[in-house]
């Protein structure tokens, strides 16, 4: 049974999806750029997806994630949207511009703002997580996963720098 709380905040959630679907599509052209248009933003604002940077095998998981989870992409038009996905929004490609972020000294610095600040998002997101010490190799082995410019020595560098500066001990 629903309580008027939930049906509110139902009502809200239906609404606000309604305005995402109808706001301003900021896709670059290309094939699978309807599809991408229509089934994500009925449930995420466009930057959401412009801001991520995903090889063709992150972009399949990601997309099967959240068709599992709902969203509207039948099985031959999946194909289509990972494509579409890692053509525009791979590592290294049509990369919004970052404001510079000061990272303490140590060896990896330099790889992480080369490798992470440059190809796939804002170093931001790196002084602001809160993973444990321990977290920090799994964080950046799936990054490498998602297509991340990064060798595995360079990866492993960069988890020790992760770890020695931002790990929550």
């Amino acid at each position: 049974m629903k309580t008027p709380l939930s049906a509110a905040v139902f009502a809200t959630f239906l609404t606000a999806g309604a305005a995402l679907a109808q706001a301003p599509v900021q896709f670059p052209p290309g094939e699978g750029r309807d599809i991408v248009a229509v089934a994500c933003s009925q449930c995420h604002a466009p930057n959401i997806i412009t801001f991520m940077r995903k090889n063709a095998a992150g972009w399949r998981t990601h997309v099967y994630d959240m068709f599992i989870r709902g969203a509207q992409v039948t099985d031959t038009e999946m194909d289509v949207v990972v494509d579409y996905l890692a053509t525009n929004f791979g590592p290294g490609v049509n990369v919004p511009k970052f404001e510079a972020v000061a990272l303490p000294d140590g060896a990896g610095k330099d790889l992480l703002q080369q490798r992470c600040g440059t190809a796939c998002h804002d170093l931001t997101r790196v002084t602001v997580a809160r993973h444990g010490r321990n977290d920090w190799d799994g964080v950046v082995a799936q990054m490498m996963e998602f297509g991340a410019p990064v060798t595995l020595d360079e990866g492993k560098t960069i988890a020790a720098y992760l770890k020695d500066r931002f790990g929550e001990k």
